[in-house]
């Protein structure tokens, strides 16, 4: 097994190491920066554009504290360098962003401005059913129909779909991307000595299919499959995969996947329980149980939850659902991760936070 140190900037030596490996670390490193500098920059104009819509910031409370900038940017700084090591040790690829080359890129930040004013109108009059009428959601749950972050259409058109990485990326000034990649590690840990051609992965909620899509990268003959309620986010996670070898898309939901029980070695769930009722869950969480073969692998990425840094980080995950429509996201910052998991048959293995988000790797019981 390669061990690597999951969630440090230095990994032992990997047997993909090269020296081009190390120029591609590099210029990975320096390609994360200036997303970086891009990003803060369409945040600035994005957060002019709210002003001008109407947006008033509410003030932090004066108990509420948070790291500095200064704190922030070098936890940020960190992630990217750890992300480097990842393209190094030959477990990421370099490159790949934006997927659709810098017009689409372009015109779609062009797309999330426009559409500002209009989030904005939502958030001050709390209106979230846009989501409602994008699409027939009778078979949907009622949770998931409704407008998530104020955005135009939830989950659920096929607007939202193309915007959302750059919503997402805007957010966390460019380092969502280095965030996802973190579940890379235990992915090449658990590949050690396995023939790609013969393990399966599904990502559970996949989305726009920007992880899948650097999983495709780096194995390009694992069975890949994802998973999703919305069918935009579907296509436009084909799009975005467009070009690779093919992935299995699935329109189903994670509360009763439409696969055989122990049919996967590996699954990931990136940036679905903050948006999930309490009670499902837990369900979604059997069904990945379900799902693992015995032995099988679960990468879980989501948002911090409270306790999990100290230095102010709290203060951040307090503020979240105040400007965004969040409505499970604060029971997901107390609730009990690890103990739903070990409850489910799946022990740990690690846990580390990358910056605003927390990376956990579970292993199924092989007797679960």
């Amino acid at each position: 097994m390669i061990a690597l140190r999951y969630g440090k900037a230095a990994t032992p030596h990997h047997p993909r190491q090269t020296l081009s490996n190390t120029f591609n670390a590099t210029a990975d490193f320096a390609a994360n920066m200036v997303r970086l500098g891009w990003f803060t920059g369409v945040g600035f104009l994005a957060d002019r554009t709210a002003r001008q819509a109407g947006y008033r910031p509410a003030s932090r409370p004066a108990d509420r504290t948070v790291p500095d900038r200064d704190a922030v940017m070098a936890d940020i700084i960190d992630l990217f360098r750890r992300d480097a090591e990842l393209v190094r040790s030959g477990v990421a690829a370099p490159g790949g962003e934006p997927a659709g080359g810098l017009r689409d890129h372009l015109d779609r930040l062009r797309a999330m401005l426009d559409d500002i004013p209009s989030t904005i109108e939502r958030q001050t009059t709390r209106r979230v059913d846009t989501a409602t009428t994008a699409i027939d959601s009778s078979g949907l749950p009622n949770y998931f129909t409704q407008d998530f972050h104020f955005q135009t259409g939830g989950y659920l058109s096929d607007q939202s779909a193309r915007l959302y990485d750059v919503q997402v990326e805007t957010l966390f000034r460019g380092s969502a991307f280095a965030m996802r990649r973190q579940a890379l590690a235990p992915i090449a840990d658990f590949m050690h000595g396995r023939d790609q051609r013969n393990v399966s992965l599904l990502d559970v909620a996949c989305g726009t299919g920007r992880f899948l899509r650097e999983v495709r990268r780096v194995y390009p003959a694992m069975r890949l499959a994802g998973l999703d309620l919305s069918r935009p986010y579907l296509r436009e996670a084909e799009l975005h995969l467009s070009g690779l070898r093919g992935v299995q898309w699935i329109e189903g939901n994670a509360e009763a996947v439409p696969l055989a029980d122990a049919s996967q070695d590996m699954i990931t769930s990136i940036y679905l329980f903050h948006e999930l009722p309490p009670e499902v869950r837990r369900t979604v969480v059997a069904e990945i149980a379900r799902l693992l073969k015995p032995g099988g692998l679960f990468v879980f990425i989501d948002s911090l939850q409270r306790g999990d840094r100290p230095g102010g980080w709290d203060g951040f995950l307090d503020g979240f659902p105040e400007r965004f429509h969040e409505p499970y996201f604060r029971h997901y910052t107390i609730d009990d991760l690890d103990g739903v998991f070990a409850a489910a048959g799946l022990p740990a293995v690690a846990t580390w936070p990358a910056f605003l988000s927390k990376v956990m790797v579970r292993r199924k019981q092989t007797n679960a």
